[in-house]
């Protein structure tokens, strides 16, 4: 059975990401393992590292992406090499697996099933690029700081069996909550209505400056990975850190919202009038902030896992001590907030919208007007970790007949969980759509391999090309497309001047060919069916 990430976690120190932490876990359990870590994002951008030779050695993808287009790139790169995919997404209670097999079921990117609107948390945490992940992880501060610390603070002091009940969760969420709960109880508590202005101030120091700084220590701008490639690039934005403004709209609608809704949950009268807040701000006092060497950034979310498991023990022994007698906090309920995005004077769009954009000026994300950020805002569903413990057991179990080699679409199911009906539904996967050229038979899975060079010789001309296709296949190519670009058509005089050129060059010169790239994928038309929609590529390779 697969071995829980926990307990992989757990018998080593998290100083290295969690790809190169289970690698050496997984090696000392079974050292004829052979196992690499990667930490480079898989796309376009990578396609030197990811290239060819990486997928050619494959046996399979085991996927768990977060958005449709990675999705449907990662089976692209599967379906060229005819490797097995398994794919599955969550989307709060709802769940979905998809077994991908060559030549046997449909590829994912026929179906384009799966939420599109799942987000991992080391993209909300620290890399945003999408003005959606900057309102979520603004509705995320927002419960974070208003609703559960209040809820669990209740609790605690209506159940004098509190803290044995959180105990019993797993350590890293226990000293989460207990760690919760005794700063709200304490130093974090306010006495008055100046308490919770210094307090939202010092919270946009954090949030904005701070925290920002601290990242571009970890990672700066010209950081590059361990296959050199620049570690800002693609999806990662480089932030830039921003300075408190009282005269900036944006900047003081945060400090009135989060001063509020602050007071709001510790039973305290507040205000609107931006005039006595800005009075109340010049006697904050912001301390001095250095970035520290020895800070982790996660840069996935299995790395911000690995740090779960590495729990202070004694720390959750002395908060359980500290929380031992709820009757020894002489202090009030706390009072929840409910997040209700259609009333407009509650502050919670106020601080929804203020907290987003300056988010989004950090990575020059173009903001959202309050009635766009309401629409997202209103959407937004969280990740449920049962979901995913869900997805996990059906995909095993499609990997288990995979790695069997069964051979029939029967032996397979894809898979569809709604935990909140319930509901577990187990499907045939559809086979792959059926078209004919020439009268012959294909599917997706097929295409046309041409070695473009034998034993060392030189590449071969276009000419060649045609001339040995027509030997293999007994189809005569009337033209070929690369991409976008339209290298060769037989009916054109000049088009017919490129015969005796390499192939290869005759595709410089209508596209660049990357450096790391050794196989042409060109889309055929033929004389013998020049009407079909539907053509297998010819992957030529060249070097």
């Amino acid at each position: 059975p697969p071995c829980p990430a926990s307990h992989i976690f757990h018998m080593s120190p998290p100083q290295k990401s969690k790809s190169e932490t289970a690698a050496q876990v997984i090696k000392r359990m079974n050292p004829a393992l052979r196992i690499t870590a990667q930490q480079n994002r898989v796309g376009p951008d990578s396609e030197q590292v990811y290239g060819h030779d990486f997928f050619s050695q494959l046996d399979g993808v085991a996927a768990a992406l977060d958005n449709i287009e990675a999705r449907v790139y990662v089976d692209g790169r599967c379906v060229q090499h005819q490797k097995p995919l398994l794919e599955s997404g969550t989307l709060g209670a709802k769940g979905h697996t998809q077994v991908i097999v060559p030549f046997l079921t449909e590829p994912y990117g026929t179906a384009k099933t799966g939420p599109e609107n799942a987000i991992p948390l080391c993209t909300l945490k620290n890399f945003p690029h999408r003005i959606e992940h900057t309102l979520q992880w603004a509705r995320d501060e927002f419960e974070g700081l208003f609703k559960i610390p209040a809820v669990n603070v209740n609790q605690y002091l209506n159940d004098s069996d509190f803290v044995q009940h959180t105990l019993r969760l797993d350590e890293a969420q226990s000293l989460e909550i207990l760690k919760g709960v005794y700063s709200h109880l304490g130093e974090q508590r306010p006495q008055n209505w100046d308490d919770c202005v210094n307090w939202a101030r010092q919270r946009w120091e954090k949030l904005y400056r701070n925290d920002i700084r601290q990242l571009l220590h970890c990672f700066p701008p010209e950081e590059k990975t361990s296959s050199g490639l620049p570690f800002w690039s693609g999806p990662k934005r480089c932030p830039h850190s921003l300075s408190f403004d009282p005269n900036n709209t944006t900047h003081m609608d945060y400090i009135v919202a989060a001063s509020n809704l602050y007071a709001q949950i510790y039973g305290i009268g507040g205000t609107r009038d931006r005039s006595a807040i800005l009075n109340t701000l010049q006697g904050v006092i912001v301390p001095d902030f250095s970035p520290k060497s020895n800070v982790k950034i996660h840069v996935t979310d299995q790395e911000m896992e690995e740090e779960k498991s590495a729990v202070d023990k004694n720390k959750l022994e002395e908060l359980s001590k500290n929380l031992a007698s709820p009757q020894s906090f002489n202090i009030s309920k706390m009072h929840p907030v409910e997040f209700e995005k259609d009333d407009d004077t509650n502050f919670h769009m106020d601080f929804i919208v203020a907290a987003s954009n300056l988010r989004a000026e950090n990575y020059d994300i173009p903001p959202a007007d309050r009635h766009k950020s309401k629409q997202i805002a209103g959407s937004i569903i969280p990740a449920i970790a049962t979901t995913t413990a869900a997805v996990v057991g059906l995909m095993c179990l499609e990997l288990y007949k995979i790695v069997q080699g069964h051979k029939q679409i029967r032996s397979y199911r894809n898979g569809y969980v709604n935990l909140a009906l319930p509901l577990c539904t187990m499907m045939l996967p559809l086979g792959p759509k059926v078209f004919k050229v020439a009268g012959k038979d294909y599917t997706i899975w097929d295409h046309y391999p041409i070695q473009g060079r034998k034993n060392c010789q030189e590449e071969m001309t276009l000419g060649e090309l045609i001339e040995h296709f027509k030997h293999l296949y007994n189809l005569e190519i009337t033209s070929l497309f690369y991409g976008e670009a339209y290298p060769y058509n037989s009916k054109s005089e000049s088009h017919r001047e490129k015969l005796k050129n390499r192939v290869s060059d005759v595709v410089r010169m209508v596209k660049d060919i990357p450096p790391h790239v050794q196989v042409l994928e060109f889309v055929p038309c033929f004389a013998e069916d020049e009407d079909c929609e539907m053509i297998p590529p010819i992957r030529y390779q060249f070097r």
